[in-house]
């Protein structure tokens, strides 16, 4: 969710709508919701998916996982723009070759007015031959450039499957984000348990962490937040103490630069 300066708050849902194939909504103080778009699920994307930001103009930014080039079942998402007055603009379509696929995350700004965020599958030929995620830009005139592919390295070391978001930028550019598997531990059924990673301006990407599924937590999911020091914030939704049984329950961590 994110809000403007009278309280109104604006959101995604995954479906619903007019259509059936979610919708981007505004809240009043009040209560009071206002449908500003419906997905039709063909050029226009479906399935928007998880939130939206908000410019200094009210112009809403987020990503539909799927539709596109193609309706819901073969399309591979866009990324959007919604209008205060509900009118929707596609910025970028995905291909779902080596520009990414089935975006998944809420999307950040730079100062320059790009757009960054990840695709949960693309990128490559790996993960089965749909591709094991991305890191993107889009630059305000529609220019998109895949920053990193994941699967790059062997075994998935450098991650898999980059959660939904958003990713956080530090003062130097650089972006911080997780990863839903991969990384240098196999403890969790043979794969890797998901990393924290970092990705410098010039694309280079670093694993600060591995997750092992011990008390450090597995299959981190969401995006993180940074404090002034540069310490990383987040969540790993299994591992850690046990509970309900044999089963982990996950963890808040903290990561040091």
């Amino acid at each position: 969710m994110v809000n403007d300066k009278s309280g109104n708050l604006y959101g995604t849902t995954y479906v619903g709508g007019a259509h059936g194939l979610g919708a981007v909504f505004k809240v009043g103080k009040t209560g009071k919701e206002k449908v500003l778009y419906s997905f039709t699920g063909g050029s226009d994307g479906c399935f928007p998916y998880p939130g939206v930001i908000r410019d200094s103009a009210g112009n809403l930014y987020g990503v539909a996982s799927e539709g596109g080039d193609g309706f819901c079942n073969s399309g591979k998402g866009v990324v959007f723009k919604v209008e205060p007055n509900g009118n929707e603009t596609v910025l970028h379509t995905f291909s779902g070759g080596s520009d990414g696929a089935n975006p998944d995350s809420v999307l950040i700004f730079d100062s320059q007015g790009n757009l960054y965020g990840t695709t949960v599958n693309g990128g490559s030929s790996a993960c089965g031959g749909t591709g094991c995620g991305t890191v993107f830009r889009l630059s305000p005139d529609g220019v998109e450039t895949v920053l990193y592919a994941f699967c790059s390295v062997g075994n998935c070391v450098d991650g898999e499957a980059p959660g939904t978001g958003p990713l956080v930028m530090n003062k130097a550019g650089d972006l911080f984000g997780t990863t839903s598997f991969g990384g240098a531990s196999h403890n969790c059924n043979g794969v890797g348990c998901g990393t924290v990673f970092n990705l410098d301006p010039s694309g280079e990407e670093t694993v600060l962490h591995s997750f092992t599924d011990g008390r450090d937590g597995a299959f981190p999911s969401a995006g993180l937040i940074i404090d002034a020091s540069g310490d990383l914030y987040g969540t790993a939704g299994y591992g850690g103490a046990k509970c309900n049984g044999s089963n982990t329950c996950g963890v808040v961590f903290n990561l040091s630069p």
